[in-house]
This record gives structure tokens, sequence and C-alpha cells, in this order.
């Protein structure tokens, strides 16, 4: 057991081992189990716990293209999953959109006033005159009946059938091959963007780097495949890979970066 743990940082071992726990139910109750909402490197924590090859697989999914968030479906080889069973469901917002703006803070901020946990509902999609966002069937109606504001503007929460256009990702991720000395958070930034790690510091300590979705002050915070890095004022990139070492001691690395929108 401790073998599994130190593939991963400490603070994720509650984490692995209810992933553990799951697949030890799926093996014991030879029945599916789904997951709430996870996020990248949640989701990579399950990938690499359960495998491939194995009697019990994993899905995933969280509808729109590129979904970020997605719940988890573990189950024994014999299963065929279809989306139906993750339980799913695209909400669109009404409002007056010809005289109100809304922004992805804005309805994140809503969803959890109303109560709701953040692993209950997926990413969120925001249009220029239309609003959607996923979340898990169990809580629909409870969202349906209970978002009835965001901001100042008024909203009606419907349902959008998975078969109707969903809006893409708000920008698209851009691959980028880069190296970097160390995986210390402040040198990662410092590698990904054209910035010092004076500069890269200044933002860790000064509350605006989150690292997988929870805020993060360490510089010396050490990273991993599949973390996701959220810099306010410069944008996210996600660790796809890291590639070994160059000759020069330095980790290869490639990533997926999204801009900050001008």
């Amino acid at each position: 057991m401790e073998d599994v743990f130190q593939h991963f940082r400490p603070s994720e071992r509650a984490f692995i081992e209810q992933v553990i726990g799951w697949k030890k139910e799926v093996e014991d109750q030879y029945a599916p189990k789904l997951t709430d909402f996870l996020d990248p490197r949640m989701s990579q924590i399950v990938h690499n716990i359960i495998g491939k090859n194995g009697d019990i697989q994993v899905s995933m999914t969280g509808l729109f293209d590129g979904a970020e968030r997605q719940r988890a479906l573990i189950y024994p080889d014999y299963f065929l999953p279809s989306e139906e069973d993750f339980n799913l469901v695209i909400c669109q917002l009404s409002y007056p959109s010809k005289f109100v703006h809304l922004k992805h803070p804005d309805v994140l901020g809503a969803l959890l006033s109303i109560g709701l946990e953040r692993s209950k509902f997926g990413d969120i999609r925001v249009g220029p005159e239309t609003v959607q966002f996923v979340v898990a069937k169990e809580v629909f109606e409870y969202v349906r009946l209970n978002l009835i504001s965001v901001g100042q503007a008024k909203v009606e929460v419907g349902q959008l059938p998975t078969s109707d256009t969903l809006l893409p990702p708000d920008a698209d991720w851009k691959e980028q091959s880069t190296t970097t000395s160390s995986l210390r958070l402040d040198t990662v930034i410092a590698s990904v963007y054209p910035i010092s790690r004076q500069k890269a510091a200044a933002f860790i300590n000064g509350g605006k780097v989150k690292v997988n979705f929870a805020l993060c002050e360490q510089v010396s915070f050490e990273l991993q495949e599949s973390d996701l890095i959220s810099i306010r004022g410069l944008g996210r990139f996600i660790i796809q890979s890291i590639e070994g070492k160059t000759k020069k001691d330095k980790y290869r690395m490639k990533v997926g970066k999204m801009d900050r929108k001008s």
C-alpha cells in the first residue's frame, strides 16, 4: 500500500485512499461506481490507480468538449458505459442578455452562494448571449429552483439536451514545450511565461496563484503532471507531460497554455 503513496504528494493521501476504496467497492460489488466532479489532477490520480488493462476500468466525461472538470465512472470490464450512466445535466441560463453581460466568476459565485458544493457541478461556459454549465443530475432540481439571480441579473435555469450545440471553451489551449531547472512553482511559471523568478514569486506571495483550483502561496511547491496552474493577470496552464531531462540536467515538459484575454 505504501508504495502507492510514494508516487504522490502527502497532501493527496486522503484522496488516494478514497480512490483505492472506490476500486475495492467495484471489485467487491461488481457494479459501477460514479464519482463527483474531479479536477484534472484528481482525474490523473484516478487513472494512475485504476490503470488501463485490469478487470476494473474507468471512463470520464464533463460533456463539454475539452472539459476540465469531469465525473469518473469506475466499472468492471464487462460493463459498457453510456453517457446516461454519468448522470449529468447541461443547464442553460435565460436572462436579459441585451442589457446584462455575465462573467464566469459571477456564475461560479452564484452557484456557490446557493449552497451548491463545487464537486456537484463541472465547467461553466460563457457565450455572448448565453451561459451553459454542467451539474450532477441529483442536484439539477435544486439548482433550477434556487438559482434565480446572478449578480443583479434575474435568471432562469433550463435543461439543454446534450444533442444541442454546446459552447466551446473560452479559448484554445496552445501546446508549448519548455525546459525548467526545477519543478518548483516559481521556476516553472518563469519558464512558461516571459517573467523572472522574482516576478513569479511576487505573484505567488501576492495570493494570485492557484494550483488545481486551490490558492498556493508556497514558491517551492513542487509541480507534477496534470497540475493546473492559474495566475491572475497572466492566464492558465496545465502540465501535460514531464519528459525526462536534457543534457544540461533541465526538465523537459509540455504544457497547455491559455493566456488571459485582453
